[in-house]
């Protein structure tokens, strides 16, 4: 069976969605990360998991919906907080950044 627990912390255990089958979208999307990218987010979930909270908005954000954002930029990990004290990352993708237009002199 595959695991999905991706860090169990003193406040919170952090998972991975996965659909009946066994598909998780985020599992996937983050293993196709370079270690770097993986290592950042990592820190992330280790914070909150531990510690509970994650005060800087820039990294951690409430998106509306009961829906929070990991930002380790620049890829955003999707997820909510559950029964348990466990909280599910649900989506994950690379944040385009947006082209603003150039000024025409």
């Amino acid at each position: 069976m595959q695991e999905y627990i991706i860090f169990a912390g003193e406040t919170y255990t952090i998972e991975w969605y996965h659909s009946d089958r066994g598909k998780s979208q985020p599992l996937t999307f983050y293993n196709s990360l370079d270690q770097k990218d993986k290592l950042q987010f990592l820190k992330l979930v280790k914070m909150i998991g531990d510690n509970g909270q994650i005060r800087n908005k820039e990294k951690f954000r409430y998106e509306g919906d009961k829906i929070y954002a990991f930002k380790p930029k620049p890829n955003r990990f999707l997820c909510f907080f559950t029964v348990g004290s466990r909280i599910v990352i649900t989506n994950a993708f690379t944040k385009k950044p947006i082209n603003c237009p150039s000024k025409k002199s």
